[in-house]
């Protein structure tokens, strides 16, 4: 199984060109990054993309951005992703990521709206990945379970900060069990939360040391059930980011950490942590 390692454009504010530069020169494989709305910025992306043979992983929002907007129904959560994925073809993407409905449902509601999502998901070219993300509906790991058990053809990206959060906790108890999940994760989302935060403010920082190896622990388990499931390719992102997960000095508002060195260091150590993966699989 090889690793290939996607660069995040969330929050950066350069131009593509200089992003690409600087991804290459990190050893990054792709990008990642939200799907233009607007037609002439599709074109203009798909051209950039085509032109440097980029691989690219489309984020994609359902009504209508990060957090949802409250009065959407459903209906309308599911047409707005219609022309979204419509839009993402255009690009090519390696894959779909995808932020979808609304924590405030009630479970019957989710059971219907995500049965509705595979079937249009299913006549996609790429595969459809549904984000865990807090203010959506994989909001938390019981929810997700419980999706997972009505409808098994969900698959997954795994940004498990969101959970660790959510929870208040590393979810590391012998209870926690994870695995129908952890089954049918394609796609890491690597930032580490913690109890109080979706990001910590630096990964290497040793006070953080635990809710590092947690996290590393459960991209592992994903590993492992995707080679055992001959996957040939895995896929991961650092994904340190700012609106207000960046962590700031109070009174004069600047960052701790410089977020591209986060997300290069988070490479560099995920690199490493895969290779040892590897080599205690054919040791074992």
């Amino acid at each position: 199984m090889r690793l290939e390692i996607f660069r995040s454009l969330w929050g950066y504010r350069a131009s593509k060109a200089q992003a690409l530069e600087e991804l290459l020169a990190a050893r990054f494989e792709g990008m990642e990054a939200r799907l233009p709305l607007e037609a002439a910025e599709r074109r203009e992306f798909g051209a950039f993309l085509a032109s440097n043979q980029v691989p690219y992983i489309a984020t994609v929002f359902t009504a209508y951005d990060v957090l949802p907007e409250q009065r959407a129904t459903p209906a309308e959560h599911l047409e707005d992703l219609r022309r979204k994925l419509d839009w993402a073809s255009e690009l090519t993407p390696r894959f779909i990521n995808l932020l979808a409905g609304n924590d405030r449902w009630p479970l019957a509601q989710q059971v219907e709206f995500f049965g509705e999502l595979l079937a249009m998901a299913s006549a996609q070219a790429a595969p459809v990945l549904v984000e865990t993300h807090r203010a959506r509906s994989l909001f938390n790991p019981w929810v997700t379970l419980e999706l997972i058990r009505q409808l098994p053809d969900l698959r997954f990206t795994s940004d498990i900060s969101h959970w660790v959060v959510c929870c208040e906790r590393l979810l590391d108890d012998l209870a926690d069990d994870l695995s129908p999940f952890v089954e049918r994760v394609m796609h890491i989302q690597a930032r580490v939360g913690y109890d109080q935060g979706p990001q910590v403010p630096h990964p290497a920082a040793p006070e953080y040391a635990a809710a590092l190896a947690f996290h590393q622990s459960h991209w592992e388990a994903v590993w492992r059930a995707q080679r055992a499931r001959g996957q040939a390719v895995t896929t991961l992102t650092p994904e340190f980011g700012a609106d207000g997960y960046l962590h700031h000095l109070p009174f004069i508002n600047a960052p701790v950490a410089d977020l591209w060195a986060i997300n290069q260091w988070m490479a560099t150590a995920e690199r490493a942590h895969f290779q040892r993966f590897l080599d205690e699989g054919q040791s074992a």
